[in-house]
Parts: structure tokens; sequence; C-alpha cells
């Protein structure tokens, strides 16, 4: 049997991500023989300048990720923006697959597809982010053997990416971003014990097989959530309900709950705003119709109108202040609350 490492990295970031990998990076002796693969969450048509920066950081070379693409040990693939970055029988694949938190590139899909690929042989590092992402990848990585490292969230410039996932399980190491090239190099020398293959995974492959744009539907998998996808419309399926729930819908968008409340509010404000703007112009055009027609019941029918509208226009506005105190307030919980609560 052939002597086995783990020598395959995958890191998710997100909001205070760049300063973080350029600290892990910069932590890696120039001989790191393991592949990094790195998902930072950015604007699906914006061009990155992420390789550039991570090659100029530490002493290992950095690139975007091409699709069909070997990975070979020291070097770092970069996903390139509005493409998920898989692996796929140690090749790079990069899918234009259903966004995931309403990302593509998005954290989860990589960790997922490199727990299916290398097993034990995978390390999972969730580094500065906001949201919850990257937590049910890293408990996908831990259940198929793997490492998993979390920054330390009072060293994330955004800290709810790492503390999601220490909610979601107990890492294996967190630490300051500086150390964990280190702990890397560390953990990427020592020799993996011979050990029996995880058994098949349905609900694994299946998640993998969606990231990579191929036809499945949720709902053999999974029952209704009685949500609406944010993405699309459709109806949600509840992929897991302990520990945390995750949702998909039947083309594949993805949503951790606490992405879909936020999803979910920007839908709500939104639809309020709408409400307020038509309230108000409905005022506006029946205290105009009422001054054209001073008397008789169609001027006082008018003015009622208006003072009608009026009035649920002030609720709606001063439930639009409400909500934004809400999340506000939610923004600037306290540590070790959860990200979900």
């Amino acid at each position: 049997m052939n002597t086995e490492y783990r020598d395959v990295v995958a890191v998710g970031a997100s909001a205070g991500g760049v300063e973080a990998l350029r600290a892990l990076v910069a932590g890696l002796p120039a001989d790191y023989p393991g592949a990094i693969l790195v998902v930072l969450h950015v604007p699906r048509d914006a061009p990155s300048a992420l390789p550039g920066i991570l090659g100029r950081s530490g002493p290992l070379p950095a690139s975007t990720a091409v699709d069909g693409e070997p990975i070979r040990g020291g070097h770092i693939y970069v996903a390139p923006g509005d493409h998920h970055l898989l692996l796929l029988d140690g090749h790079l694949r990069l899918s234009r697959g259903p966004a995931e938190n309403g990302h593509r590139p998005a954290v989860d899909p990589l960790f997922r597809s490199v727990a299916r690929s290398v097993g034990r042989r995978a390390i999972g590092v969730v580094l500065s982010g906001s949201r919850d992402d990257g937590a049910a990848g890293l408990a996908t990585i831990a259940g198929r053997g793997g490492v998993t490292v979390v920054q330390d969230p009072d060293d994330a410039i955004t800290p709810w990416m790492p503390r999601a996932a220490c909610d979601r399980l107990p890492p294996d190491h967190v630490l300051p971003a500086a150390k964990i090239g280190g702990l890397l190099a560390g953990i990427t020398a020592m020799e993996l014990p011979p050990e029996p293959l995880p058994r098949p995974d349905l609900l694994l492959d299946a998640e993998v097989a969606v990231a990579d744009s191929l036809p499945i539907t949720s709902d053999r998998l999974a029952p209704p959530a009685g949500y609406g996808c944010p993405d699309c419309g459709g109806s949600l399926f509840l992929l897991e309900e302990h520990p945390i729930p995750r949702f998909r819908c039947r083309v594949g968008h993805a949503w951790s709950p606490e992405s879909l409340l936020d999803e979910q509010a920007s839908a709500l404000e939104g639809a309020l705003w709408l409400a307020l703007r038509t309230l108000r112009e409905k005022a506006a055009l029946s205290r105009r119709m009422a001054e054209t027609r001073r008397t008789g019941d169609h001027g006082r029918k008018f003015l009622s109108m208006a003072e009608d509208a009026e009035v649920a226009g002030e609720a709606i506005h001063e439930l639009i202040s409400r909500l934004g105190s809400t999340a506000s307030s939610a923004d600037t919980r306290p540590s070790g609350t959860s990200v979900i609560g």
C-alpha cells in the first residue's frame, strides 16, 4: 500500500480574507509539497488580482485555476470569478453551477469536492469572512477523515465565518492566520496510517455533481423545507436538519440558514420600499384629484384616500426603520453568539 500524506489543502475566505491569505502563504516553507486550492468570495464580474498578491506574499507560485488542469504539489490555485472551483479525479474543474449562499465561486462546493476526491488527505481551512460559509463544507472534510483548521476569530478582520465553523464542529486547530502556514507544513509531513476507505455518501456525491452543473434533483434526496429560493423562487428542500439545517432548491441553489435569512430580509425590505413608494404616489395623486374636485362627494373621497395612504405609508416607513435596527444589532453580536441564533 502506498504511503499517504495530507497534501491537498482547501482554503475558503470572504470579507477580510485577502489579509488572512497573505499571512497564511507567507508562513509556508519554500519546499511545501502540498497543493493549495483557494476560494475567495469576489463579485462575479470582477477580475481577481489574488494570484499575483499571493505569489508576491509567499514562496509558492500562485495562478488562476484552469479547467482540466491536474493539481501538482507546491502550487496555489485560485478560483476565478463566476466559477466554482472543484477537484474531480485529481484535476481542477471550473463550473458555472448554481450559486451557494449567493456566491459563485463558493467555499462549500470546493470543500465538498476535495472531501469526496481525496478523503483523509484533505486539509480544510476557514479564514476571515461574513455569514457562515464554509462551516458545512468543513464538517464534510472532517466526516471523511480530513483535518480542519480555522483562523482564530479574534485574529480575523471579519470573524463570522471562523465563528460559524467553530459552532458547527470542534476544529482540529484554531490559530492566527500567520501561524497556519507552518501548521500545514507540519501536518503534511506526517505519514497517514493505513485505514479502510469511507463508505459511499450519496448526498455528498449528489452535491458535488450539482456544483458541476449535472442535473440532480434535490427532491429525490430530501423533504420539502417550506421556503422559497431567493435566487429562482423555487421550492427549497431540507438537506440536513441537525446540527444546523441546510437547504437546496430543485435546480441546485444552496443556502445556509444565515444566508437564507439575510436574503429574505433583503427581499422583504425591497418589497416594503416598493409598497412605500406606491402609497406615497397614491397619496399624491389622490390629493391632486381632490384639488380638482373640491366640492361634492368625489373631493372628500379622494382626500380620504390620500389620508389613508399617508397613514399606511408612515406605518411602513416605521417598519423599515425597525427592521434596519434589528439587522444592525445582528451585525454587532458579541463574541460567542451563534451566527444563526
